[in-house]
């Protein structure tokens, strides 16, 4: 009978720590842990990634109206004054309505995209901004594996034992 690790943890603190540790091998592509916990990521991140090579080309291209604010040579927003009903006058930013090509996902691929959501971390940059994992692994991961590769996404390289405790850590990087 097939089980998973127990890793010496709760369920929800060995599964908020392996969802951590899949976050940060697919934001760095890398991470050093123990043998064990090397294991138990590696099993999600590969069913991460076959999941997004599976849904990568699964969207459609749709004209999208985009109402935009007009920039000046500045790259300021252009106002324009502008008399209310009672009389008081104001600025107004000045809008400019355009058509977009976006990306809509069909639902196989949205459904994937939501499973994958569930299974990683938000995470933000160095300045505040959110960083779109999930946009990652379809638009840079997924097609460096699509073609040549079925299954194998993530390799583990032993280090050796580590001082204090003598666990056997590795390293555990995308392939």
């Amino acid at each position: 009978m097939a089980t998973n690790r127990k890793l010496g943890r709760t369920s929800d603190i060995r599964l908020a720590m392996l969802k951590t540790q899949a976050t940060d091998l697919i934001l760095h592509g890398k991470i050093e842990t123990t043998e064990a916990r090397a294991k138990e990521t590696k099993a999600i991140v590969d069913s991460i990634i076959a999941l997004a090579i599976k849904e990568k080309d699964n969207f459609e291209l749709v004209d999208v109206k985009v109402s935009k604010a007009k920039l000046d040579g500045s790259g300021n927003k252009a106002t324009e004054l502008v008399k209310s009903k009672n009389g008081k006058e104001y600025l107004r930013v000045v809008k400019e309505v355009t058509t977009e090509k976006r990306q809509k996902d069909m639902p196989s691929r949205l459904n994937a995209r939501r499973k994958i959501m569930t299974q990683l971390n938000k995470v933000k940059d160095s300045e505040g901004k959110n960083i779109d994992l999930v946009a990652k692994l379809f638009e840079d991961i997924a097609p460096k594996y699509a073609g040549n590769r079925v299954g194998g996404y993530t390799r583990i390289l032993k280090l050796g034992q580590r001082r204090g405790d003598g666990a056997e850590t590795v390293i555990l990087e995308l392939v």
